[in-house]
């Protein structure tokens, strides 16, 4: 049976701020956003409400009534992210999870609360937590969100409703309580009808014809007569492993085992179904709230547990355990299909094979992915146009590199412009500037001639140079045109080893 859970936090946004200022706990302030030429009151906290001020007041307004109002301007969009991320904390309780906007979370808590020892400690747990982080919070559990929305807001009596039990628990809230249109809600509250259960035995007819059927969907999704599907706050992962313990952890000992477990669980799954992981992501949840992760990517998919292991050893370190942790998963955003001979690295028909990859991944756990590339050649002239990143560790080319004419070990990716005396025209300068600094040519060797394909892009054609200079440094220079149109342009594009 589907079973819902609606956390209601009413002043969201102002506990958020009192998080990051507690020195603002006792006073009263606003937070206010410009609006149609006004500043407008976009949430008030708690001493400020007791002064009679309230969202969608206008500051000067706020300010005649309570002259020490503190005004501390409202940072766009900071709802949407806060709520994303307390979304992404109530994974612990569920693994489907959604941002009610403006001011709520959506819990499915179906087949979980038993984990807990029932729905009242699964409840008071959240509530619980959350209120230790500072915030005001209200919440209720029922078979419908709809159901559990209206009670989480305007309920009285309790907060969780029992099995079925859904239709008597809305008879005494207000219209407002199905998340109706304010227009809709007035329109019930003029004729008299100020309670759910005063129009709820009304004729479908004719509700559907005083006030559309929006009226209709809204009540029909409370009771559970219409069904209601909630957007998660992220799209299952499907190749994941989760692993809650008893007691915090705290030592890198039981840290490592506990990785250890979860790698196994995933690499066997992985291994089952002929997939290996590209990107792999470990997630310590602690206690009071934070998040611990560190991340690894391999240079082919992979699903050898011993050496996923070792490139998450070199950054376990990097966790703060804090008070603890109580809840680890791993999960692989990135999954590839693993064909035989990728399979065959972790056997010792391909050591060398297998030696290399292991050494890039774990080049890569110190100095970053994105430090080590692989490139390509390209059948392209243009030398810039000549190489190209590869895919991954098995792309294979398609051309051979050239190796009858001399390439810099470092080519510009933009050739640099640079000032040259030359003696005569068509021959190799004696000396250049580049960055301020004059070097002098004692050795020259060229022109190599170098045209771009017509069909890509018009313009001149390069003559390049490679030279050395008196202190045994060499260059690979080229000149942009030819002297009988105007003056030549000189530029650097590369250095040789």
């Amino acid at each position: 049976m589907p079973r819902y859970v609606s956390i209601w936090f009413p002043d969201l946004i102002s506990d958020w701020f009192i998080r990051r200022r507690p020195e603002l706990k006792a006073t009263a302030f606003v937070i206010a956003a410009p609006e149609r030429g006004r500043v407008v009151v976009k949430a008030a906290s708690r001493p400020a409400q007791a002064q009679g001020i309230h969202a969608g007041m206008v500051v000067a307004d706020c300010r005649a009534v309570l002259p020490t109002l503190e005004v501390i301007d409202d940072i766009p969009g900071t709802a949407e992210k806060l709520l994303k991320a307390l979304a992404e904390w109530c994974l612990r309780y569920s693994p489907i999870a959604a941002a009610d906007l403006p001011k709520g979370l959506i819990v499915d808590s179906s087949g979980c609360t038993h984990l807990w020892g029932g729905e009242q400690a699964y409840l008071a747990d959240i509530l619980g937590k959350l209120e230790a982080f500072g915030y005001h919070v209200r919440a209720a559990m029922a078979d419908t969100i709809g159901a559990a929305w209206a009670v989480a807001r305007f309920g009285k009596l309790k907060a969780i409703i029992e099995p079925g039990h859904q239709s008597a628990a809305l008879l005494p809230l207000p219209p407002a309580a199905l998340r109706l249109d304010p227009l809709i809600t007035a329109r019930l509250e003029k004729l008299g009808l100020y309670t759910i259960g005063s129009f709820i035995k009304m004729p479908r007819p004719a509700l559907r014809r005083r006030f559309g059927m929006p009226l209709l969907s809204r009540l029909e999704q409370a009771l559970g007569q219409h069904p209601e599907v909630i957007d998660p706050i992220k799209p299952i992962v499907p190749y994941q492993e989760r692993l809650p313990v008893l007691e915090p952890i705290k030592t890198a000992t039981a840290i490592t085992i506990a990785l250890k477990q979860l790698l196994d669980l995933l690499c066997c799954r992985l291994t089952k179904e002929g997939m290996g992981l590209r990107n792999c992501t470990f997630k310590a949840y602690r206690i009071d709230g934070n998040i611990q992760q560190i991340q690894i990517g391999t240079n082919r998919a992979a699903n050898h547990a011993a050496h996923l292991f070792k490139l998450f050893e070199i950054k376990i370190a990097t966790l703060e355990p804090a008070l603890g942790f109580e809840l680890f998963m791993v999960e692989a955003a990135k999954v590839e299909a693993m064909s035989a001979a990728q399979d065959a690295l972790w056997n010792t028909l391909n050591q060398n094979n297998a030696e290399v990859a292991e050494l890039l991944d774990r080049l890569a756990g110190k100095v970053g992915i994105h430090s080590i590339r692989r490139y390509l050649p390209q059948e392209h002239h243009w030398p810039e146009r000549s190489v190209k990143p590869a895919a991954d560790f098995d792309e294979k080319p398609a051309t051979n590199w050239p190796e009858n004419l001399p390439r810099p070990v470092h080519l510009l990716a933009k050739p640099e412009t640079i000032e040259v005396t030359v003696p005569l025209p068509d021959y190799p300068p004696i000396l250049f500037r580049y960055k301020g600094k004059v070097f002098s040519i004692s050795k020259a060797d060229g022109p190599e001639r170098i045209e771009q394909e017509w069909w890509i892009e018009d313009g001149l054609y390069r003559d390049y140079y490679c030279v050395e200079d008196d202190t045994g440094g060499r260059y690979w220079l080229f000149r942009l045109g030819h002297y009988n149109d105007n003056t030549p342009e000189w530029f650097i594009h590369g250095f040789f080893a």
